[in-house]
């Protein structure tokens, strides 16, 4: 019984980090005018270069687009991965 009850936990934890990635990645795109498949591009490349996990750095873009407030280092890291991900302005 406390076997199945661990894996419960597991799973039900499993289902909120996924639920807070998608969360994330809704904010990267709107952010970056991207499409979804940029914005997961963008979301993992944060992580990989700040060597957090995923499910933190999606967390804490989540909470920034409700409070405001997110760490100096973090934004930049997302102004530079949205940067690589944007097409060039056209010019005229």
């Amino acid at each position: 019984m406390e076997h199945l009850r661990d894996e419960n936990a597991q799973l039900h934890e499993a289902v909120r980090s996924h639920a807070v990635v998608d969360q994330a990645i809704g904010v990267v795109i709107v952010l970056g005018r991207l499409t979804p498949e940029q914005g997961w591009h963008v979301l993992r490349e944060i992580s990989q270069r700040m060597n957090t996990k995923l499910r933190h750095v999606a967390q804490h873009l989540v909470d920034w687009a409700r409070t405001g407030q997110l760490d100096p280092d973090l934004h930049k890291e997302l102004q530079q991965q949205l940067d690589r991900e944007r097409p060039p302005h056209p010019q005229g």
